[in-house]
């Protein structure tokens, strides 16, 4: 079976997406919430490689938006996932770790839904609240197109990279945090489950073996799967102290260390076992009874 799903992936990331299967909507179609100026979105790309492929990096986010990519209406399970790209707060890897992240939830009959969420952000949660203000405004957006997408609304999670993955997280703590201007009946902003790939801002030096308090509370975090790469530059602790406090909680959480795999890879395919990743995660999400229609 993993191989299925192996081949699935890669048949997926290697063909493109019809324009026709996606929806883009804004965040906050009125205005965000800090009423964020408005500048023109720029592309960073450069000529950042991996895997041997370019990859497309975006800035200057400052109309948060939500595109939308459905499962194939045959295998639609009702699952769907947020993803939040990395790039550290200042950049967003919107193909790498958003459209192809989607290709492959899709080839398991998976809805998912990539967030574009502001950046640069020279403060993250807790100095600043945009990136958690743009999380749970793309859950509730999710859950409030529930009916008309076909999605189980008691069936989304969040996946998240590097950044991305801390954002995941803080999300998983503080789903409920009011929001200015967000109608107290809501749709929840809360994840079912959770996938947090080689994230960072959960350790900091000089003790790496402390978990950072600055996320907060995570009683209320989801079922969660971490994965991460022992030579990962940003710590490899980052994921070992996550699971960790997820534990402590008696918080179902999986774990997955890597010798090797770096930073950065999403789900393209290498000569490394990382990148068998996704492979682990389509198991776990039948363990957690996700893909059940």
């Amino acid at each position: 079976m993993p191989h299925l799903f192996r081949t699935l992936t890669l048949t997926l990331l290697l063909s493109p997406l019809l324009p026709a299967q996606q929806q883009t909507l804004p965040l906050w179609p009125q205005s965000t919430p800090e009423h964020t100026p408005t500048v023109p979105v720029k592309d960073v790309s450069n000529t950042v490689f991996v895997a041997g492929r370019p990859l497309q990096r975006l800035t200057n986010i400052s109309n948060p938006t939500l595109t939308f990519y459905p499962a194939p209406a045959a295998h639609n399970t009702g699952a769907t996932a947020v993803v939040f790209p990395g790039g550290g707060y200042s950049v967003l890897a919107v193909d790498l770790e958003g459209s192809e992240v989607c290709a492959w939830l899709n080839g398991i009959g998976i809805n998912c839904a990539v967030a574009q969420y502001r950046v640069p952000e020279p403060k993250r949660y807790p100095d600043s609240t945009e990136d958690l203000e743009d999380a749970q405004a793309a859950m509730r957006l999710v859950r409030a197109h529930a009916a008309d997408w076909h999605l189980d609304p008691h069936r989304i999670g969040v996946i998240g990279f590097s950044a991305g993955a801390h954002l995941a997280i803080v999300l998983s703590a503080h789903a409920d945090q009011p929001t200015p201007g967000t109608p107290a009946d809501a749709p929840s902003a809360h994840p079912d489950f959770a996938i947090i790939g080689y994230p960072g801002y959960l350790t900091r030096d000089p003790n790496l073996n402390a978990f950072t308090a600055t996320v907060g509370d995570l009683s209320a975090a989801p079922p969660t799967f971490i994965f991460q790469a022992e030579d990962d530059p940003v710590h490899v602790e980052n994921a070992v102290q996550y699971f960790l406090a997820l534990k402590a909680l008696k918080i179902p959480a999986e774990l997955h260390i890597y010798a090797e795999g770096g930073h950065g890879y999403g789900l393209r395919p290498t000569a490394k076992p990382v990148t068998h990743w996704p492979d682990l995660a389509a198991t776990w999400f039948e363990t957690i009874h996700m893909l059940k229609p």
